[in-house]
C-alpha cells in the first residue's frame, strides 16, 4: 500500500513539485539548465587546462579557451571573473588528481601505516615528472595564483598527508608526536622537492636521489 509520501515521491521522480499555489511545477527545465551549466564549466576547464599545460599561463589567452571550449566568451565569464578565476579551477582539478594518486598508493599498503605515506609522498613526488603536471602546477601557479591561493586549493594533499601521519602515530607506527608540525614539515619539504626535481637537469636521476633521502627520513623518523 502506498504511503502518505507516495505522491510527493511519485512527483519528484518526474521532476515535479508544488508551487505556492498549490500547482504542480516542473523542475525539470531547471535540472536541465543545471546540467547545461555544469557542462559548459567542464568545457572550459578542460579546455584551459590542454592550453596552459601546452602554452604556460601568461601566453594563453581567454579567445582560445573559449574557441577551444566552443563557447562564447560571455559564457565564460557567466563562470569566472577571469583568467586567473580559470586558472585557479584547473590547479584545484590537477590538485584533485594528485591527491588521487596519493591515496592509490597509500591504499596499496596501507596494512602499514608509516610505509603507507611513504608511498603516498612517492606518487606525489612522481607526478612531478610531468611535463604538464610540472608547468600547472610547480612552475605557473606560484605567480599566477600566489601561495596562500595554492595553499587553499591544494588543502586535500596536505590533508592526505595529516591524517596518514595522524594514524600512523595512532597505530604505533612511529613515536607519539603532534602530528600537525610533522606533516607541515613532509608536505613542504616533498613540495621544494617537486620542483627541484622538475627543475634538474636529469629529473629522472633526481628523482632517484630524492626518494634515497625521502626513504633515511622516513627510516629514521620511525626510529624516533
Amino acid at each position: 500500500m502506498a504511503g502518505p509520501n507516495a505522491g510527493g515521491s511519485a512527483r519528484r521522480a518526474t521532476g515535479q513539485a508544488r508551487g505556492v499555489d498549490g500547482d504542480t511545477v516542473s523542475t525539470a527545465p531547471r535540472q536541465r539548465q543545471r546540467e547545461r551549466s555544469d557542462a559548459t564549466v567542464d568545457d572550459l576547464v578542460t579546455a584551459a587546462r590542454t592550453l596552459f599545460a601546452a602554452d604556460g599561463y601568461g601566453a594563453t589567452s581567454l579567445d582560445a579557451v573559449c574557441e577551444r571550449a566552443g563557447v562564447t566568451k560571455g559564457a565564460l565569464y557567466h563562470h569566472f571573473a577571469g583568467k586567473r578565476e580559470l586558472f585557479g579551477a584547473v590547479y584545484a582539478r590537477e590538485q584533485e588528481g594528485l591527491a588521487a594518486a596519493i591515496s592509490a598508493a597509500y591504499l596499496k599498503v596501507a596494512d602499514d601505516p608509516w610505509e603507507a605515506v611513504f608511498a603516498g609522498s612517492r606518487a606525489y613526488l612522481e607526478a612531478s615528472l610531468d611535463p604538464e603536471v610540472q608547468r600547472i602546477t610547480l612552475f605557473d601557479a606560484p605567480g599566477a595564483l600566489g601561495w596562500e591561493t595554492m595553499r587553499t586549493l591544494g588543502v586535500d594533499c596536505r590533508e592526505l598527508t595529516l591524517r596518514g601521519v595522524a594514524r600512523a602515530i595512532r597505530k604505533g607506527a612511529i613515536p607519539d608526536r603532534p602530528a600537525d608540525p610533522l606533516t607541515s614539515m613532509l608536505y613542504g619539504g616533498l613540495s621544494e622537492s617537486a620542483m627541484a626535481v622538475a627543475r634538474a637537469d636529469d629529473p629522472q636521476a633526481a628523482l632517484a636521489e630524492t626518494l634515497d633521502g625521502l626513504r633515511r627520513l622516513f627510516d629514521a623518523i620511525a626510529r624516533g
